[in-house]
């Protein structure tokens, strides 16, 4: 989290922690989402420490942020393959009007 804005209580598996971010709204929805994930993990596996809860959800995060970032590089690849199409397409046409 930034560390500029104001501070925010959220409650991450049970425990309060203060953060600064620099959106109240998204300093929310990530402790939100991080508490959810190790909620989900310690559901699956209550015997398993704390810890472990923590580092086996950190890396199910990770997993997610690694996969949206590989779908937004195929994306972007693919619009930038699109947009060369079109200017070589408008290029043909403007060539042939002259």
């Amino acid at each position: 989290m930034a560390a500029d804005g104001k501070s925010i209580k959220v409650k991450i598996f049970g425990s309060e922690y203060p953060l600064r971010g620099e959106s109240e709204e998204l300093t929310k929805k990530v402790a939100s989402y991080v508490d959810q994930m190790i909620n989900t993990i310690h559901e699956k596996i209550p015997e398993q420490p704390p810890l472990t809860v923590a580092v086996l959800s950190a890396l199910n995060i990770t997993e997610d942020l690694f996969k949206e970032r590989e779908k937004n590089r195929s994306l972007t690849t693919l619009v930038e393959t699109e947009v060369t199409k079109i200017n070589e397409y408008l290029d043909q046409c403007l060539n042939s009007e002259a």
